[in-house]
């Protein structure tokens, strides 16, 4: 059984960088033609794809989130990671990773799901 869990700051300060990591334990993330993803849900709206580490380290990012994130990996550790540039109180929201495919983007299957971090820019 795959398990995701996301760690990182709940609250960060405008213009900084939001960094969490993703530990992943029962399964590889480098093998198995799978994707890790990123997502994120603000308050009262619906989940929205950022980007996705794909097994072989490629990367890939929706538009609207492409000049500001960052997705990297750590394979010694199982992790893979978020890294979402000039935060403001917009960025204020729910995010979440999930092992995904990669066939199609935005990926067509959600396999499992992280619990989600709650992430809040202020200063």
């Amino acid at each position: 059984q795959v398990q995701l869990q996301e760690s990182g700051p709940g609250l960060v300060k405008p213009s900084q960088t939001l960094s969490l990591t993703c530990t992943v334990s029962g399964g590889s993330i480098t093998t198995g033609y799978r994707g890790w993803s990123w997502s994120r849900q603000p308050p009262g709206k619906g989940r929205e794809w950022m980007g996705v580490i794909a097994y072989d380290g490629s990367t890939y990012y929706s538009p609207s989130h492409k000049s500001r994130t960052t997705i990297a990996r750590d394979t010694a550790k199982t992790t893979f990671s978020l890294h979402l540039s000039s935060v403001t109180p917009e960025d204020t929201d729910k995010c979440y990773c999930a092992r995904t495919s990669v066939q199609d983007l935005p990926p067509k299957e959600y396999e499992y799901w992280g619990q989600g971090a709650q992430v809040a820019v202020s200063a």
